[in-house]
């Protein structure tokens, strides 16, 4: 079936690309990803939520690391001599 979609001009180079890269039509690229999406979202009573991008899946174990215990961050600047702009003077 044929259908106009609009999509952002630097989405739609970046699918370009990527179909290029894999070799595979555009046409092709746009129905594995849509396909994908709905898979995902089947049975799933989030649907209407977007999902987390999948480099954030990779990433979120990292999440508790976001505070620095008792200000090693800071104590580590100090301790090898790193000083902020304005303390440098």
């Amino acid at each position: 079936m044929k259908t106009t979609v609009e999509i952002p001009d630097v989405l739609f180079r970046k699918a370009k690309a990527a179909a290029a890269e894999r070799g595979v039509p555009l046409k092709d690229l746009f129905t594995q990803a849509v396909r994908e999406h709905l898979h995902r979202g089947a049975g799933d009573s989030s649907r209407d939520k977007p999902s987390a991008p999948t480099w954030m899946n990779a990433f979120g174990g990292l999440r508790s690391l976001h505070k620095e215990p008792n200000g090693s961050i800071a104590s580590w600047n100090r301790s090898s001599g790193r000083l902020k702009g304005d303390e440098r003077r």
